[in-house]
């Protein structure tokens, strides 16, 4: 049975470089979801990488991806955790992930080790120790 969860950029490429932390996030896959400022990430990572629009279309859309839009309330959640992610080093994109993580109650999974000590009321999951 899958643990749903909110996926990092840093997740969904750990999955498509088969590196360590994927098989966690395989488990979560069928029930997982991901915002769409990270599935612009990991599509501009894997055009970075030299893949090709059909390429990328064909990588991603062969996963049961529920992208979710962001919306007014993630949005002031972003800009309201940027004073206490700063100095951690966070992204938008990060603080995206975090801020739907809040918002549906599920926890975030990231392979981004600057997550480890957040204290934001967002369970964090890290993919690889």
């Amino acid at each position: 049975m899958s643990k749903a969860a909110v996926l990092d950029a840093s997740a969904l490429l750990c999955l498509l470089n088969g590196e360590s932390g994927s098989e966690r996030v395989l488990e979560a896959l069928p029930s997982a979801v991901i915002g769409a400022a990270n599935l612009a990430e990991v599509v501009s990572k894997l055009r970075e990488r030299g893949l090709s629009v059909e390429e990328v279309g064909d990588v991603l859309g062969s996963l049961p991806l529920d992208v979710r839009a962001l919306n007014a309330s993630q949005a002031y959640k972003i800009g309201h955790l940027r004073p206490t992610t700063r100095s951690s080093g966070l992204s938008l994109g990060d603080r995206a992930c975090l801020a739907l993580a809040a918002e549906l109650g599920m926890p975030a999974l990231t392979a981004d080790q600057a997550w480890a000590g957040l204290d934001i009321g967002v369970a964090v999951e890290l993919i690889r120790g």
